[in-house]
């Protein structure tokens, strides 16, 4: 053997190691991200767009009705996509689909969490690594569709597959034929797989959607072949939902995860030349719609994996966490906190009846009833909640706090507003336990009718099983309200450097203001402050409102 393949054979020996190299450094560093990871607090990807993840959660619902669901205006309300977040230690988007879906609906009193599979995953980290390692090489692609796909397969079939199947044989032809008519068959070959080439093209460009679906879906599928294999408590259910699918991972090689490496693009070319990915794809959907039901049961095994160690680490990495109990009523807490602030002020809570909270401006009002609403949501779907202890009875979880006028529908802000509030009491009409949580209840209106209305409202509510919490500075309700509702209040200090709050809930309602006092802090002019103060002190003395007059 002369040099001159000995220096092929070093040049492709060298080719090889360098790619081994770079897999194994590939391994290395994800071992130590996912070690890493492992109780903290995930934060924000790139991928896991709440388009995306409500894309598939619309099919979700469809597939897996639940009891209650938490509606677009309770979820952005309460900023729970950053809660969701915070929870989302998922690698797949099989996983994050699932978190996200069990974080928008229950069943009353019986959170779908296996508390089996969480307590295995946070003891057991070879087997926690081991399914994480798994799932991260499936790996996140938004709109994958795979909940389509899983809903309607039947209706994703590509027409013509005879077609593909003859423009795929037809290279093969071509090659036989070389044996009996040289030149007719080397012709044929090469006619057709050019043919192959532009033709796919051109439809891979109006099917492109559906080939990347499938190519998720098909990975999914063999993913959990290799998950079927890792010993934890749900084996036997995966393995069981696995079985009829088997059949599809044949199919893995034409549908493989891209990496750009030049073998794959020349398999890739291959896979082209013979019509591959069009005929494998109408295959898959053949079975899925026969297996439809093991489908469904793999996706929701799959799912519950992820779920459960995404919960297992949110327990571990936060602050405080407990699993909550249900009982017959009320809402009971010791610790509470918000989950999203970095150093919260933990408070208790026995809410029993309708809550009026008052107090003055940043004093905490919102941010409490936000972390009680946030806790009933956590509570009924991932059954965890950020305190101490946590106890309350099953019900629906709604808020009108953060509304804004609707543009589009010719809805004023007032308009917005009491649409809000009537998503409470249709619930509470119907006889059903509801916990509301209104932020500066009918804000957008005159006081006089604000305090009416307010008021009315809360009343026909404290004769239902609804149970409300209302943040307001309205005073005057405390007063009017002072029978049927139980006052709360945050308090602030004013000192001459400032304003300064406990974040602590106080019995009773609100005694004191800083709006003024804050105006003075920001260095308003002098005569605005005192003007504010004589017309506040007539007010109180007399109950009506003094004539201002020009200033001098």
């Amino acid at each position: 053997m002369d040099n001159t393949w000995w220096w092929l054979l070093g040049l492709v020996a060298l080719l090889f190691g360098g790619m081994l190299l770079s897999a194994w450094r590939a391994r290395q560093q994800l071992q130590t991200r996912l070690l890493m990871s492992w109780g903290q607090l995930p934060g924000r990807t790139r991928q896991d767009s709440e388009a995306s993840l409500q894309e598939a959660y619309a099919a979700q619902r469809q597939l897996h009705p639940r009891g209650s669901t938490i509606d677009d205006l309770t979820w952005h309300d309460l900023n729970l996509m950053q809660v969701f977040q915070r929870v989302n230690l998922t690698e797949s988007s099989v996983g994050a689909e699932a978190l996200y879906a069990q974080m928008r609906g229950f069943y009353f009193g019986q959170p779908a969490t296996d508390e089996k599979l969480i307590a295995f995953f946070a003891q057991n980290q070879p087997a926690r690594m081991a399914v994480r390692t798994a799932f991260a090489h499936l790996g996140k692609v938004d709109h994958n569709q795979s909940q389509q796909y899983l809903l309607n397969a039947d209706h994703h079939v590509l027409p013509g597959s005879w077609q593909f199947r003859v423009l795929g044989l037809l290279p093969l032809v071509g090659v036989a034929l070389i044996f009996v008519v040289p030149l007719a068959g080397v012709l044929l070959m090469i006619a057709s797989l050019l043919f192959n080439l532009v033709y796919y093209q051109l439809r891979r460009n109006a099917l492109e959607l559906e080939l990347n679906a499938m190519r998720y879906l098909v990975q999914t599928i063999a993913a959990a072949h290799q998950l079927s294999g890792i010993n934890t408590p749900r084996q036997a259910a995966l393995k069981a939902a696995y079985a009829p699918l088997k059949q599809i991972t044949r199919h893995a090689f034409v549908f493989r995860t891209h990496t750009g490496t030049e073998l794959e693009v020349v398999m890739d070319y291959l896979g082209i030349c013979f019509m591959l990915p069009f005929i494998a794809y109408n295959s898959v959907l053949q079975t899925l719609t026969a297996q439809r039901q093991a489908a469904l049961t793999l996706w929701q095994e799959l799912g519950q994996l992820e779920v459960a160690i995404a919960i297992a680490n949110f327990r571990q990495a936060s602050p405080v966490a407990c699993q909550p109990t249900f009982t017959a009523d009320a809402v009971e807490a010791q610790g509470l906190v918000h989950p999203l602030l970095k150093k919260p002020v933990a408070n208790d809570l026995d809410w029993r009846q309708t809550a009026l909270i008052t107090g003055s401006n940043a004093s905490g009002k919102s941010t409490y009833v936000k972390s009680v609403a946030i806790n009933c949501v956590l509570a009924q779907t991932i059954n965890t909640a950020t305190a101490s202890s946590f106890a309350l009875a099953p019900g629906h979880v709604v808020t009108a706090m953060a509304v804004q006028d609707d543009i589009t529908a010719g809805d004023s802000y007032f308009i917005a507003e009491i649409k809000a509030i009537q998503r409470v009491l249709k619930l509470a009409a119907q006889g059903q336990r509801v916990y509301g949580f209104i932020d500066e209840i009918l804000k957008g209106t005159n006081t006089i009718e604000r305090i009416a209305a307010s008021a009315s409202v809360v009343q026909w509510l404290s004769r239902t099983k609804a149970r409300v919490m209302v943040a307001t500075h309205d005073s005057e309700l405390t007063e009017i309200l002072k029978a049927l509702v139980i006052n709360w209040h945050f308090q602030e200090t004013v000192t001459a450097s400032g304003v300064t709050f406990d974040y602590q809930l106080h019995q009773g309602p609100a005694t004191s203001h800083n709006a003024i006092a804050l105006l003075s802090t920001m260095a308003y002019p002098q005569p605005i402050i005192q003007t504010a103060h004589d017309l506040v002190a007539a007010f109180e003395q007399t109950r009506t409102w003094p004539q201002v007059e020009q200033s001098k």
